[in-house]
């Protein structure tokens, strides 16, 4: 795709020093020097957390035994009507080689519900080797979770009601639930399988069939992009405009205001307290733990949004639209070109994550908060963070890089080489290394129709999109 005209500076710009603001004043050197010193900072503290973020767990294979154990259900939901061609010839030996291979190659402890998981597939082979296996389980877990794992041992049906309450200590996955059912249950109708057969089939339409339209339907607009460009068919993008700040204001913004104080000192400050309040109003655990990201990403937020607003203080008349362009209206163009953006970075986006996938197989480092909602079980907790992710964080990071950054970068070198870095800057900042060409390729998309629409609205809707997407397939996976 070719980028349209750049307009000539104005005489101001043409004359204005590297770093110095839209109206060609340099900045102080005051100023310039506590940028590049938060610059500094800023690159070091960056690069400590990609290193540090493969020390992280990753959610991929938790997400790859969901997806396993909600075809293995789902096919067992689909009983005689089960097509091998769907679901896999024996979805549940699928299974345990992914449990078998995870124990053997995991760089640190398997859970214990999936060690649960396994002796009980197992137990058809060697009742025996499996009653050993839930006497040493027993060793690895706490007081409630213990009954359990006895009652597995001694193997007598329970009624259902029993079965629940053993299981609550464990948070099961309705696959956990569905093996306990089949070794302690009187009934089979009255397991997962078959008493939630319709939405378990629904569940894996959801997370295996949907995709592949999606994707195709993707790729059919790319290629209709680059058709279009090569025809030269594809209508100017508007003016790139935002806030008038220069080099050395954003690099103070976002590496002053959002890692430095935003990411590094603010959390510092107010985490202890904040935790201490939570405790103090005695919260379920897991609800606790979703209000605590809420909080803390508004604290997160607070700083750089409370800089940005001191800096545009006195610059002036904004331009029709604000600083920041937003346009929100008309609001279903806007979420029509973001769906259709979504679309479009969805199969680039899976093809590099397969790629790493292949490349780099036993990497870490998944952003925490997939795992926490992939695990927590309160609706409360869930609430707060898909608010979090749909839409504090899209509208922070929007603001920032795209409503900021990318506008300021485009001043110097052009929209679509200001698209490429404020979507390096974006990807970096997630401080995710295994996840930073899915993340770079987001932001370029990001990027794009922020370029190509002039509204910053656009991009936000896009964001939002996607998280929505991602949260929707944990949720999925995990219930």
């Amino acid at each position: 795709m070719s980028p349209s005209p750049r307009p000539a500076p104005s005489q101001p710009e043409a004359a204005a020093l590297p770093g110095a603001s839209p109206q060609g004043r340099p900045p102080a050197g005051w100023k310039s020097l506590l940028a590049l010193l938060s610059l500094a900072l800023s690159v070091l503290i960056w690069l400590n957390g990609l290193a540090q973020s493969l020390q992280r767990p990753s959610v991929g294979d938790a997400l790859s035994l969901r997806q396993l154990e909600l075809t293995a259900l789902a096919a067992e939901a689909a009983g005689d009507r089960a097509e091998p061609g769907l679901f896999g010839a024996d979805p549940r030996a699928d299974l345990v080689k992914a449990l078998r291979r995870l124990g053997e190659s995991a760089a640190v402890p398997v859970p214990v519900a999936q060690r649960l998981e396994l002796a009980l597939l197992e137990r058809g082979d060697s009742p025996e080797a499996v009653r050993v296996q839930l006497l040493q389980l027993e060793e690895m877990v706490d007081a409630p979770r213990r009954p359990l794992l006895q009652a597995l041992a001694g193997g007598r049906p329970l009624d259902p009601a029993l079965q629940r309450s053993l299981l609550a200590p464990w948070t099961p996955s309705p696959f956990l639930s569905q093996l306990v059912c089949e070794q302690l249950g009187r009934d089979p109708s009255a397991c997962p399988a078959v008493r939630s057969g319709g939405r378990l089939l629904l569940q894996w339409a959801v997370v295996t069939v949907l995709p592949l339209p999606l994707l195709l339907i993707g790729v059919g607009l790319l290629l209709r992009q680059a058709w279009l460009a090569r025809r030269g068919r594809l209508s100017a993008a508007p003016p790139l405009s935002g806030p008038p700040l220069d080099l050395v204001d954003v690099t103070l913004l976002i590496a002053g205001g959002f890692v430095l104080i935003g990411e590094v000192l603010m959390p510092q400050l107010l985490q202890g307290p904040l935790v201490a309040l939570l405790s103090g109003l005695a919260l379920p655990f897991a609800l606790e733990q979703g209000i605590q990201v809420l909080l803390l990403y508004l604290v997160l937020m607070s700083a750089p949004l409370v800089i940005l607003a001191a800096m545009l203080r006195g610059r002036g008349m904004p331009p029709a639209g604000g600083w920041l362009q937003w346009h929100w209206r008309p609001p279903a163009s806007a979420l029509a070109r973001a769906a259709a953006a979504v679309l479009m970075v969805l199969p680039i986006v899976a093809l590099s994550g397969w790629l790493i996938e292949r490349l780099w197989p036993q990497a870490g480092g998944s952003n925490p908060l997939l795992d926490l909602v992939l695990t927590n079980p309160d609706p409360r907790a869930l609430a707060c963070f898909a608010f979090t992710a749909t839409l504090l964080a899209p509208l922070f990071e929007e603001t920032l890089f795209r409503g900021v950054l990318l506008p300021s970068l485009a001043r110097r070198l052009g929209p679509l080489p200001a698209v490429l870095a404020s979507a390096a800057v974006f990807a970096l900042a997630h401080l995710s290394l295994t996840e930073l060409v899915p993340l770079l390729v987001l932001g370029v998309g990001l990027g794009w129709l922020r370029w190509r629409t002039g509204r910053l609205a656009a991009s936000v809707l896009m964001h939002s999109l996607w998280n929505g997407l991602t949260f929707l397939n944990l949720l999925v996976l995990a219930r």
